[in-house]
Parts: structure tokens; C-alpha cells; sequence
């Protein structure tokens, strides 16, 4: 038969020999996957990733990747979404119906709450807050609605390490479903499948969570989520609604993600590193009232920390500090926009250093979790650069304070 070149393109008989291997994995791009006949068609199966049917259901590039996650944070089974917050959706869509209730930390990531307030009041499911730092206010909170508990393990922006393992023993005395959002520890701090919980116990929450935005892709480029289980029939039903909701993620991020994978302990360690010592030196500084890290000694939850983490020694690289009452809000954002080696922006886990401001007050209800702090608070996410430069520039950023008292102080 007499083809055109442009048939022959595209038809070209030529395939590269098998047996290529190299430190980065190959990246395959597909919605549609070819099949040798009808009978494969008919056959596949892509719950389990034994073929390959359609590009949304993964391709190698997405299901290495999967695997990998898994190991990363404990479990066997592993979805990827397109964001953080995609995941914590999944996960609400799928096991969440009309009248039930999920329980959230007063102190959970913001954009949870709007979830909540938003497509999860429109089903009909509802939800309360409980604190987090106390096991027996969530068992008080635990209603006969409630299907499901959402753990933070620290805090959002306040960076308080709850009683993990205590919160845990109570979803499973109560029957209540837990999950955890894990992107501070990443996989590295804790195994959340195997929280320590005194004399040899263990304890496991049912799903993770997991920004893949922050440590495992580590440049500030990548949008990604995942979701864990160590139980086969729970995975496949986070599986099923996954499929139904279309979600996929790009060829092209996997990569980025899997280049990154190898380094993540190491990016993690060194972050952790130098977010303590500019801990423990603003904790010095009169201008700091409170240093909210979990690693530190005196910080919300740091007994907590040490019983969960104590093994590892790790935390992320990640903090915020309290100023003190005397600089008022406008003051506090002179100092984050007089910094020159920390960038205003969201998100953490990158090369760059970055710094925000938040009005915690307007964030917590005092009637659960009450703020115990007055001053403006900062958030803190410590890249990659040398630490000793960002300690000068925190220290120039913090002279700012007291010249702008000085002109407030003569006028």
C-alpha cells in the first residue's frame, strides 16, 4: 500500500530497542492509550494498575510516582490530584454524604473552612470547629452525625503540634473516620500510619493528605496534591470518585515532582536546620513576644512534637513569630516589606525564602480554640539561602520597627 508522508509519520514502524534505563524516569504523555485488539480493550485494569486504558486512569510516569508517595508517607495506595486542596476535596466529596458533619481544628489551613462553607453546605454536610489541642473537647464535640475528624499536625500559620495520637484514639473509640493533612511533616517527620502512642503503641490515621506543591516538588513551580490509605477498600473508593471527577495531573509536573523526590529528605533537613536557628535567634529580639515552632522549647505543642517527632528530631522549615503589642499592624507590615532576601508570597518548601502577615484574630473562634496572643503575627517559611544572610536581613527588616516608633513617637 502507497502512503503519503504524512501517513508515514505518524505510522512509522520504528520502535526503540527496550532496555534503556537512567536516573530520571521516562515521561509518558496520553489520553489515548493504544490497545493490540478488542479482547484488551475488554480486559484491562486499571483499578489496579495492571494496563493502561486512558490517560486520566495513569500512565507508568504518574503510577512510579504514586508508588513512590506511598513508600514517602507510610501507606500503600496513592492518588494524585491536582492541588493540596483538590485532595482535601476529593477526599470530602467521596466519603462525606447530606446530613453528615466533619469535625475541623480551629486552626485548620484557611481554604478548608471556605470549602466547608461553600460546596459543603450546598450538600447539605455540615461542619464545627473543635481544638485541636485538646482530646477530650473533640470527644465532647463528636456528634451522631459526625462521619469524619480532620487532623493538622502543627497548625495552620499558628504551628501548634496537637496530642496526635490522643485525637487518633478517640476517632477510634468513637467510630469516626480521621484524616491528616501531612504536608508539614511530608512524610519525613512522622510515619502517620505509625504514630507512637506510649509503651510501644502505635496508632494510624485512615487517609493522609499531602500538598505536593511544598517539599516533594521543592521549586515553587509545581501544583500538586495526593491522597494515601493503608486500606485497600477505602483507596479504591477515594479511586472511584476520583475517576468520576476527571481529575489528572500533568505528565510534565510528575517529572518535576519525581526529579525532586530524591533530594526531599535533604532540602527538608537543611530547611529545618535553619528555620530553628532564626527561631531561636528572633526569640531573642525584644521586638518578638512569642516564637511559634513546635521543635522549640515553650512553643504550643512542643511536648506534643517531641513524643510524635522525638525519633526523627525533624520539623519543617516553617514558622511564625508574634510581635510584641507595642508595633501595631501597620509597623509589622513596614518590617515585611522592608525585607530583601524574604519575598511576600503563600505556599512554603521552595528555594525562596518568604514572609506573611496574618490577622489571626480574624481567622479563630475565641469561643473554641481562644488566641492567647495580642501582637500582629508573621508567618515564616525558610528557603535555601545561606542562613547567616537571612539573619541580617531580619535584622535590618527589624530596625524598621523601632525607627518607625521613634517618628510615631514625634509626631
Amino acid at each position: 500500500m502507497t502512503e503519503s508522508i504524512a501517513t508515514r509519520l505518524i505510522h512509522h514502524p520504528y520502535r526503540p530497542p527496550e532496555g534503556f534505563d537512567a536516573p530520571q524516569p521516562a515521561v509518558h504523555k496520553a489520553s489515548t492509550v493504544f490497545f493490540p485488539n478488542v479482547a484488551a480493550l475488554e480486559s484491562r485494569d486499571w483499578k489496579q494498575k495492571q494496563g493502561y486504558t486512558y490517560g486520566l486512569h495513569g500512565t507508568p510516569t504518574s503510577f512510579l510516582l504514586e508508588e513512590r508517595l506511598a513508600a514517602l508517607e507510610g501507606g500503600t495506595d496513592c492518588l494524585l490530584v491536582p492541588s493540596g486542596l483538590a485532595a482535601i476535596a476529593t477526599v470530602w466529596l467521596s466519603l462525606l454524604r447530606t446530613g453528615d458533619e466533619v469535625l475541623l481544628p480551629d486552626n485548620v489551613y484557611g481554604p478548608s473552612k471556605t470549602l466547608a462553607d461553600g460546596e459543603l453546605a450546598a450538600f447539605g454536610i455540615g461542619w464545627r470547629r473543635y481544638d485541636a489541642m485538646d482530646p477530650a473537647a473533640l470527644d465532647a464535640a463528636i456528634g451522631t452525625n459526625t462521619r469524619m475528624v480532620w487532623l493538622e499536625a502543627a497548625g495552620s500559620v499558628t504551628m501548634e503540634f496537637p496530642p496526635l495520637a490522643a485525637l487518633v484514639e478517640v476517632c477510634r473509640r468513637r467510630g469516626v473516620r480521621c484524616v491528616l493533612d501531612n504536608t508539614w511533616g511530608a512524610g519525613l517527620a512522622f510515619d502517620p500510619f505509625l504514630i507512637p502512642a506510649g509503651e510501644g503503641a502505635t496508632v494510624a490515621v485512615d487517609v493522609t493528605i499531602h500538598a505536593l506543591t511544598k517539599y516533594p516538588s521543592g521549586g515553587g513551580d509545581v501544583l500538586m496534591g495526593s491522597i494515601v490509605t493503608r486500606d485497600a477498600a477505602l483507596h479504591m473508593q477515594l479511586k472511584m470518585t476520583h475517576m468520576r471527577l476527571g481529575l489528572g495531573v500533568g505528565a510534565n509536573d510528575v517529572e518535576s515532582v519525581l526529579r525532586s523526590l530524591p533530594s526531599i529528605a535533604l532540602r527538608y533537613d537543611a530547611q529545618d536546620a535553619a528555620a530553628r536557628t532564626l527561631a531561636r535567634w528572633l526569640a531573642e529580639q525584644p521586638a518578638v513576644a512569642q516564637v511559634l515552632h513546635p521543635a522549640l522549647e515553650g512553643a504550643p505543642g512542643h511536648a506534643h512534637w517531641q513524643s510524635v517527632c522525638g525519633a526523627t528530631n525533624r520539623a519543617a522549615g516553617i514558622f511564625s513569630v508574634v510581635f510584641d503589642r507595642r508595633h501595631d499592624r501597620s509597623q509589622v507590615h513596614a518590617f515585611c516589606d522592608a525585607l530583601e532576601r524574604f519575598r511576600i508570597g503563600y505556599s512554603w518548601g521552595g528555594p525562596v525564602s518568604l514572609v506573611v502577615p496574618y490577622d489571626i484574630a480574624g481567622m479563630r473562634d475565641p469561643a473554641v480554640a481562644p488566641w492567647p496572643y495580642a501582637g500582629t503575627l508573621v508567618r515564616l517559611c525558610i528557603g535555601l539561602e545561606d542562613v547567616e544572610d537571612l539573619r541580617v536581613d531580619l535584622a535590618q527588616a527589624l530596625a524598621t520597627l523601632d525607627r518607625s516608633r521613634s517618628h510615631a513617637g514625634a509626631d
